[in-house]
């Protein structure tokens, strides 16, 4: 405990129990790796808002399914999001008509299925490292509280063998405590922000992907 009155906040930390600087070091750490996934997601969501926002266009501008499908099939591993739910779909579409098959509901449901699990697989890439920023956000304030709790209680055992003790002896050993709670919400409260936004940003792509779904099916349906 630093009881010399130098209330800096690296002099703080550095005084700081081992325990308390343990938690202050994953703290921040954890902070580190949820600024470096929210960077991560802002790239991945908006990419994949622009990538639907383009093919819906051509779509609904009644391009050629076949012209679709070639241009996305050129992107090869490159593909993502909505045009890789529809490569599936017409891919399995072709493979019915090649055949000779008429669009009934057992091809219907193949061409669906197909797109089914073209959609969970794009749906599991948007919420990549979503399950870590929630973490974050509510198990940091508590690891702080914890170190928080832990240099407070040291604090009052250091301060057992002094006859007298003043605020000045007290306030250093409080300040370090506190500094862990600080922490965590520091690395809780942008967590938290940044996964609302994600998820909602998330279940408004999903729910466009599965109107596509639906309205592909319907389309081809149509054209049989």
């Amino acid at each position: 405990m630093n009881v010399n009155g130098d209330l800096s906040f690296l002099s703080l930390i550095m005084g700081a129990s081992i325990p308390v600087q343990i938690v202050m070091l994953i703290l921040i750490l954890a902070s580190l790796f949820s600024w470096k996934y929210i960077f991560i997601k802002i790239k991945t969501i908006k990419a994949a808002e622009e990538d639907a926002e383009e093919f819906e266009k051509y779509f609904w501008a009644g391009a050629q399914l076949k012209q679709l499908y070639d241009s996305a099939s050129a992107m090869g591993a490159n593909i993502g999001g909505l045009k890789a739910i529809f490569k599936a779909g017409y891919k399995e579409y072709i493979v019915a008509r090649s055949s000779d098959q008429k669009l009934d509901k057992q091809t219907k449901d193949s061409v669906r299925r197909a797109m089914q699990v073209a959609y969970n697989r794009e749906l599991d890439a948007l919420e990549r490292h979503l399950p870590f920023l929630a973490s974050v956000g509510s198990v940091s304030p508590y690891i702080g509280l914890f170190g928080t709790v832990w240099g407070i209680m040291n604090s009052f055992i250091g301060l057992s063998n002094v006859a007298q003790s003043t605020l000045a002896q007290v306030a250093p050993g409080i300040a370090e405590a506190l500094i862990a709670t600080a922490i965590g919400l520091f690395a809780a409260i942008p967590a938290v922000i940044a996964y609302n936004r994600f998820a909602a940003k998330v279940d408004r792509l999903a729910i466009r992907y599965e109107s596509f779904m639906e309205e592909f099916i319907n389309n081809v349906d149509r054209r049989s």
